[in-house]
Parts: C-alpha cells; sequence; structure tokens
C-alpha cells in the first residue's frame, strides 16, 4: 500500500479525499519532525519511531569484496507494538470490516489529562535528582582534584626545602676537604721532619 491508497482507505472515514490527504501528511510531518528533532513518538498499541545513533564502521563493498569505512549517522527505527505484532503473527484475529481494535491510550492521556500531568511531575522530579546527583558527582570530582593539587604542592614544597637544606651541606663538606688536604700537608711535613 502507497501513500495514495493510503488516503483511499481513509477517506471515507475522514469525510472525503482531501480531508483524508491532509489528515495523512499532518500525522507524517509531525512523526517526522518529532524523530528528527531526537524525541520518541510512540502509539500505544502500534508502535514507535525514534532515532538511533549508528557508530562509525567498516562495511565490505559487495562488488569487489573491499573494505570501506562508513562513518557514524543517525538512522529511524520503527519498533511494532504488541497488539500489532499479535495481529500479525496471527495471535489475535483481525476484525472484518471494522477498526483493528489495539490496545486504546489511558483515559485523559491523548487531552493531556491528569495521567500526562502526572507523567511530567515523575519526569521532571526524576530528572531533578539526575541533575543533583550529577552535580555532587561533579563537587566530589572538584573536591578530590583540589586535594590531589594540594598534596603536589607539598610534595614539591617538601622536595624543594630538602635540596635547599641538603645544597648547604654539600658546600660544607667540600670546604671540610682542603681543611682534611692542609692537615695531611701538616702530618706529612712533620713526619718529613723526624725523619
Amino acid at each position: 500500500m502507497n501513500k495514495a491508497q493510503l488516503v483511499e482507505a481513509i477517506a471515507d472515514k475522514v469525510g472525503g479525499r482531501q480531508a483524508a490527504a491532509d489528515a495523512v501528511d499532518a500525522v507524517l510531518d509531525a512523526v517526522v519532525r518529532a524523530v528528527v528533532g531526537g524525541d520518541r513518538v510512540s502509539v500505544t498499541g502500534f508502535g514507535s519511531f525514534e532515532k538511533v545513533e549508528r557508530p562509525a564502521r567498516y562495511a565490505r563493498n559487495p562488488q569487489t569484496g573491499e573494505r570501506v569505512r562508513v562513518k557514524k549517522t543517525s538512522v529511524p527505527r520503527f519498533r511494532a507494538g504488541q497488539g500489532f505484532k499479535d495481529l500479525v503473527s496471527g495471535a489475535k484475529k483481525l476484525p472484518r470490516g471494522g477498526e483493528v481494535s489495539v490496545k486504546k491510550a489511558p483515559k485523559g492521556s491523548l487531552s493531556g489529562g491528569a495521567s500526562t500531568t502526572a507523567r511530567t511531575t515523575t519526569k521532571k522530579a526524576a530528572a531533578k535528582k539526575a541533575s543533583t546527583a550529577k552535580k555532587a558527582v561533579t563537587a566530589k570530582t572538584a573536591a578530590a582534584k583540589k586535594t590531589t593539587a594540594k598534596k603536589a604542592t607539598t610534595k614539591k614544597t617538601a622536595a624543594k626545602k630538602t635540596t635547599a637544606k641538603k645544597a648547604p651541606a654539600k658546600k660544607a663538606t667540600a670546604k671540610k676537604a682542603p681543611a682534611k688536604r692542609a692537615s695531611a700537608r701538616k702530618t706529612a711535613t712533620k713526619r718529613a721532619a723526624a725523619r
């Protein structure tokens, strides 16, 4: 079935061919715009449309057998709902002439009633918890970085102090060496005189 045939199939129910064409165009446009924007379009009992990221990969050119690099891309995905799957598999019988009986949406979900508000509130609360948790992790990471930086600074300072203390000791040792040589000369002079 193509788009024109779909319009013909629903023309009687909607009130004419032009109204059916407008309805099909409006539904498809809304679905495409939502999926391109990264939203998930879910129709209870029918299925859901969503945007999926495909990572970069290697594929094979079927004509030459050559290995080809394929770039990262996004593709649309449709997943059939359970009601649709049951009808296609034959687990449920398709009603004759009437509308397909797939699971209907909960009362008020299409009009933005109480259940939609409850879901929105739940989503906002979950997002707030996630945001708070993320801030806590970020704060812990920052504190750990500060502690590490302080330790590194303390170690560098201690190393500099130790090096500074050791340097004069070497100079003192260097000063002692000539003194030892002088005393060794005196001792050698005394021995030579004693002979």
